[in-house]
């Protein structure tokens, strides 16, 4: 069973250049796992230290926040979309 993981234009030059992924179905700690083994540079990028999600990544399963979810916990259904989405920051 697997998941479509879209990467974001930002993080594509360490995917080789893939918009998107297909990956197995699990928790998403795994998905990203298996995400960070296939992309090694990504890991860095979408992980702190301490192997929490970095606090400026937004992470969407099936459009909806993980942080409003279980986050890493949160189960990934089969046929489902993970989209990681950078913060924006900016203003006038």
């Amino acid at each position: 069973m697997s998941v479509t993981v879209r990467i974001p234009t930002q993080l594509r030059p360490l995917a080789n250049g893939s918009p998107e992924i297909a990956l197995q179905s699990g928790k998403l700690s795994a998905v990203l796992g298996e995400l960070s083994g296939v992309y090694p540079e990504l890991k860095s990028r979408i992980f702190d230290d301490e192997g929490k999600l970095r606090r400026f990544i937004n992470v969407f399963v099936s459009d909806e926040d993980v942080r409003f979810l279980d986050g890493l916990e949160t189960e990934v259904a089969d046929q489902s979309v993970v989209s990681i989405v950078p913060a924006v920051a900016g203003g006038i």
